[in-house]
């Protein structure tokens, strides 16, 4: 019998989710960096696991800005490891950062994937979001 669950990352996960991470983008991150971000009060990190073996995370920012009456959430990551993609974990992911993102009051979730990444653009359709007409502009800014 499988066990699966999705649940809020805690401090005892950081291990996990620096494994999980550098899968997922190939940047290394201290015990303590991770740390720092579960304590983030405006970040939801959550983890999936199979049978207690962590198999995915997710992570979702949301902010409130004088603009605007509600809170604006994004969700910021999506990864599932490659033997358990395609098996729901995408969607179950979603669904618990909507979940506790409408807990704290946001009624409007943005999500910025790659143009390229057709499975994730596969993953968030099913899930009901809606490609937008928005244009991303990037900068690097350095000290001079």
């Amino acid at each position: 019998m499988t066990n699966k669950t999705i649940r809020p990352a805690t401090l005892e996960d950081s291990l996990s989710l620096i494994e999980l991470n550098y899968k997922f983008n190939g940047v290394e991150r201290t015990a303590m960096e991770v740390r720092q971000s579960l304590l983030n009060t405006n970040e939801i990190i959550v983890l999936a696991f199979c049978n207690d073996q962590a198999v995915g995370f997710g992570c979702a920012q949301y902010y409130k800005s004088f603009c605007y009456s509600e809170p604006h959430g994004e969700i910021t990551e999506l990864y599932v490891i490659e033997e358990e993609q395609g098996k729901g974990w995408g969607p179950q992911i979603i669904c618990f950062l909507e979940e506790r993102l409408l807990q704290i009051g946001v009624k409007q979730i943005k999500v910025l994937t790659g143009q390229d990444n057709v499975r994730a653009q596969k993953t968030y359709q099913k899930a009901n979001y809606s490609l937008t007409d928005e244009v991303m502009y990037e900068k690097t800014v350095e000290e001079s």
